[in-house]
């Protein structure tokens, strides 16, 4: 069941997604060679509980891949990493690119977010990855709009992604967010336009593709939860949550959103 929000729940949640954007932007910024990723995972569980958040991830039940609840507050996925990456004692290294997914939940309602950023100086074809999936995703909320279908969003990133020379990981989706971190519709980041539910006002949605250099197959490894690329290319991912108005759609968890 597809659940539309009403005024006063979308101002719940962007009350969690500005937890979400604040964490996002000091790790961002935290980002070097030489950092901890371990220390990200801390920085951000201590600046979300200080803010009177819950990291939502931590604890989360499994997922039809995972054998255990989800045991840290970001998932931090380097390289050829899609998504689920855990910050385990590792090290950034020059050249590489990290993915950070974050989600909170304040009150009751969550918000959900993910960014990659490049570690030092990276290859011109890692910058494009990156610009080519963020610039997907914007212009994939651009059909967040009533009277649009779900696949209307799928069909946008699939189309200038695959345009880009890339493709899109096809095993994990994007997804209807509330008081649950995870609720319908979900949201393919592939697909024919013009089919699905049509979208209506109160609803919001987490969009989220994530995007290979090479092969979109996935491997999934041992830890049950880390996702790779089966060719072992780069992966990228970008994710907003979003809500939707009767003129048009507005970012949630982008600070400076224009409705705020």
């Amino acid at each position: 069941m597809i659940i539309c929000k009403s005024r006063d729940e979308i101002e719940k949640m962007k009350k969690a997604n500005k937890t979400v954007s604040i964490v996002l932007n000091e790790l961002k910024n935290m980002i070097k060679p030489g950092v901890s990723v371990e220390l990200l995972d801390k920085v951000a569980e201590e600046m979300i509980r200080k803010m009177g958040g819950i990291p939502a991830f931590k604890g989360y039940k499994p997922s039809k891949f995972a054998k255990k609840e989800y045991p840290y507050t970001i998932c931090t996925s380097i390289n050829e990493e899609i998504v689920h990456g855990m910050p385990v004692k590792r090290i950034l290294k020059e050249g590489q690119i990290i993915s950070i997914d974050l989600g909170v939940r304040v009150d009751g309602y969550y918000g959900d977010a993910a960014i990659t950023v490049p570690v030092g100086k990276i290859s011109d074809e890692a910058e494009r990855l990156i610009r080519v999936t963020e610039n997907a995703l914007f212009l994939a909320i651009e059909e967040v709009r009533v009277g649009n279908r779900i696949s209307d969003i799928s069909y946008t990133i699939q189309s200038y992604v695959e345009s880009n020379g890339f493709s899109v990981i096809r095993d994990f989706v994007g997804h209807g967010i509330g008081s649950s971190l995870h609720e319908e519709p979900q949201i393919p980041n592939f697909g024919q336009p013009g089919q699905g539910i049509r979208i209506k006002e109160g609803m919001t949605f987490a969009i989220e593709p994530m995007v290979s250099m090479g092969s979109y197959e996935v491997e999934i490894l041992e830890d049950s939860w880390t996702a790779v690329t089966k060719d072992r290319s780069f992966a990228a991912h970008f994710e907003h949550t979003v809500a939707v108005f009767s003129d048009g759609p507005e970012i949630l968890s982008l600070f400076n959103s224009s409705k705020n």
